[in-house]
Parts: C-alpha cells; sequence; structure tokens
C-alpha cells in the first residue's frame, strides 16, 4: 500500500518529511523533480514529474493519494484514486464535486478524506473532541442552552503595520473577503455580506492572554450537525470564523473600501493589481516565523449560567522545523494517509471522524506541532486559586475526552 504524495509546495512539506522519515512507502509527485529534491532529496528515494497518465498508471488497488495541489485540482484527483480504487485525501474543504463522489467511493470500498488540515481539520477535531466531552458530563442536559465558538487564522508573529502577512498570492484572501457568510448569534441566523461588517473582539485563552478580532466566514451552520449537536439543543451562539491580530480592521479599512467599489468588466484586473500591490509590501521575508492562532470553544448554560465550559487553544509559532502553518496543514493530512493504511476510515466521502480513539491519537500527533496547544476547563479554573489554576489546565491539556 503506497503513499502518493502529490505537490511539495508551501504547506506540504513537514508531512511528507515525517512519513518520510518514518519510512512509509512514499512516492513524491511534483511538478519538477528538483523542486521536490530541493526540500526532501534527502529522505525521498522515489520522486516523479507530476502526470495525470503517469500517476493513474501507477496507482493499485488500497494505495493512498495525498493531494497538496491547489484545492480546484482535489475532485480530478479524487476521480483518479477511486478509478484505481484507492483512497484519497486533501486539507482544503469537502467540495460539492468530492460529495458528489459519495455513491462510487462507497461502491468501490474506498475512502475519499477532505478537511484534513489546520481549519479545517485540527479544529474539527477539537469540536468533536468537546462535544463527546459535554455529553459525558455530569452537568449534560439536553435542554442547557449551547454557544460554540471556533476562531482560527495566520497572523504575523512579528506584527506589522499592515496587522498581517502573505505566504502567498493574496488573491485567495481578497476573494475570501467577497464572501458571504452564515453563523448564529443571540438565537438568530446571522447572514453577513462582507466579513467586515461582523468585526467582534475576542479574548484568546492562551497563557499570555491576547486579544484578536474576529469575523465569521463561510456557512457555519452545516456542522451544527457534523459537530454531533442533538438537533434539540437550544444554540445560542454558533459560529467558525477567522482570528485577526488587533487593529487588522483599521489597518485594512482602504481595501474594504476598494473591494466594495470593484465592479463591472475591469473588476478582476484590478483584483489581481491589488494583490499585486498587497504582496510586494507585505509578504513574509526569507525564514520569517508565522504564527497560527486557533482556539475552540463549547458552553453550556441553564437559567443564564453557565454549567459546562472548555477550549482548546492552540498557538504555534514558524521555527527551525518550518512555518507553523505549513506544519499544521500538512500534520493531519499525513496522519489520514496513515489511518487510511490502517483501514481506520470507512467507505464513503467524509471529514474528521468523531471516533474517539482516532481523535485522541491525533490530537496527541497535533500537540508537537505548537509552541501551546491545551484544553481548558473554564469553570474549574474559575474555582481554583491562581496557583492551582495552571495545574487545573495542565491536567485537562494533550488528554481528549476518550481518557
Amino acid at each position: 500500500m503506497t503513499i502518493h504524495w502529490c505537490g511539495t509546495g508551501l504547506s506540504a512539506v513537514p508531512g511528507l518529511r515525517r512519513l518520510l522519515a518514518d519510512g512509509q512507502p512514499v512516492v513524491v509527485w511534483n511538478l519538477t523533480i528538483a523542486a521536490a529534491a530541493a526540500v526532501v532529496g534527502d529522505l525521498a528515494r522515489d520522486i516523479r514529474v507530476y502526470e495525470t497518465e503517469a500517476l493513474s498508471a501507477a496507482l493499485c488497488p488500497g494505495d493512498v493519494v495525498v493531494s497538496m495541489l491547489p484545492s480546484d485540482m482535489h475532485a480530478g484527483l479524487a476521480r483518479l484514486a477511486l478509478a484505481a480504487r484507492a483512497h484519497f485525501v486533501c486539507s482544503s474543504y469537502a467540495t460539492p464535486e468530492l460529495r458528489a463522489l459519495d455513491a462510487a467511493a462507497r461502491a468501490a470500498g474506498v475512502a475519499i478524506v477532505a478537511e484534513m488540515g489546520l481549519d479545517p481539520g485540527i479544529d474539527h477535531m477539537m469540536a468533536h473532541d468537546l462535544v463527546a466531552a459535554y455529553r459525558a458530563s455530569a452537568a449534560y442536559d439536553a435542554e442547557n442552552t449551547i454557544s460554540f465558538t471556533s476562531f482560527c487564522g495566520g497572523v504575523p508573529a512579528r506584527p506589522n503595520a499592515f496587522r498581517y502577512k502573505f505566504s502567498w498570492s493574496p488573491i485567495g484572501v481578497l476573494k475570501a473577503l467577497g464572501a458571504p457568510s452564515r453563523s448564529i448569534r443571540h438565537f438568530a441566523v446571522l447572514a453577513v455580506a462582507r466579513p467586515w461588517e461582523a468585526i467582534t473582539r475576542f479574548d484568546a485563552p492562551l497563557p499570555v492572554p491576547e486579544t484578536f478580532e474576529v469575523y465569521p466566514n463561510r456557512d457555519s451552520l452545516p456542522f451544527i450537525a457534523e459537530y454531533g449537536f442533538d438537533p434539540k439543543w437550544p444554540v445560542k451562539n454558533f459560529v467558525r470564523g477567522t482570528i485577526r491580530l488587533m487593529g487588522w480592521a483599521e489597518a485594512w479599512a482602504p481595501v474594504f473600501a476598494e473591494l466594495e467599489s470593484l465592479t463591472g468588466p475591469g473588476r478582476d484586473a484590478r483584483l489581481s493589481a491589488l494583490s499585486n500591490e498587497l504582496w510586494a509590501a507585505n509578504a513574509y521575508a526569507a525564514d520569517e516565523p508565522d504564527r497560527a492562532v486557533l482556539v475552540v470553544s463549547l458552553k453550556a448554560e441553564r437559567e443564564g449560567r453557565a454549567v459546562w465550559h472548555q477550549s482548546w487553544a492552540l498557538d504555534a509559532v514558524g521555527d527551525l522545523r518550518g512555518s507553523a502553518m505549513a506544519r499544521l496543514v500538512s500534520g493531519p493530512a499525513a496522519m489520514a494517509a496513515e489511518s487510511l493504511q490502517l483501514r481506520e476510515f470507512p467507505a464513503g466521502v467524509q471529514g474528521v471522524p468523531a471516533d474517539q480513539r482516532l481523535l485522541a491519537r491525533w490530537l496527541g500527533q497535533v500537540q508537537p506541532l505548537a509552541q501551546y496547544m491545551a484544553r481548558r476547563d473554564h469553570l474549574q479554573v474559575r474555582r481554583n486559586t491562581p496557583s492551582s489554576a495552571s495545574s487545573s489546565e495542565i491536567s485537562s491539556a494533550f488528554s481528549p475526552s476518550s481518557r
């Protein structure tokens, strides 16, 4: 059973190197052999030029295809894997094109696994773990009011005036800012046409408390069922969103104004030009550390009083191992490839499963990728004295709910 890892770009290398260092049977596919050899040549024994025909000819039933290529190529690669009765993994969202392959994947007995990255990916692991912990707690009651938040983002480890830096072309960020979102705020659906219309402050439970700016993105509502919420639970707040440094909204105000004004046939050309301007002024320098922050929280209230409130928090910074974002995006993809080799996924199209055994192992493997990662019981911390509060956090850190 061979792992076919496609792509050795900026976000792909740490997970790939881990598989190679562990002695997994890996074939590395990349547009150029030289570029792949520059980052994994010391470990990889088999590097090939990426061509769909060559990859198709090399696939055998039971193999695993990992796509770290652009997201618009995932569906084609998944179909290629499916035709060979091979499994498929990617780190980005399960698109309608991927979901349309579910029946065929089930019939073929193969798994098509999406959303195995940072966000989406690690955030899903944390959410499933919190929901399982809440359901198993003495505080659980189907009538409790539930609030859920999940905020993730890449931010510069060394803040700049623009309050953001780019690892690759800004065009993707600019297009995302034009996408509407849906979430739940105070029991009602909040539909936002532009993210900057819903920016709020957020206090992250990090070792050194820090306040960020956050906003909802995409459509959060389908994840209410995805995370195993009982349909009877009264949901007060539910949002999956993006985290940014304080001052981001003010620094980006001219960008927002221009995005609002972009209409007509010249829109795409101006968007491309704006992307180039932002890249020239705010790209990461060589070897400059990036930072990734993720906080997932679940709170249950009864009669306005919190009866259960826990959060996962992760803070990672680029170091000698490479960028924080690359470690956290490619690491889960590698974990999924290993789990597929062990036949730990059922057939069909899916994201992160709620399997507590898998979650415990994966969260434990994620922990070394970050400088800080812990699950905090906020109510226990409040009850304890300052000297014992830190120990209550450490006891819950790195210990998913299956303990």
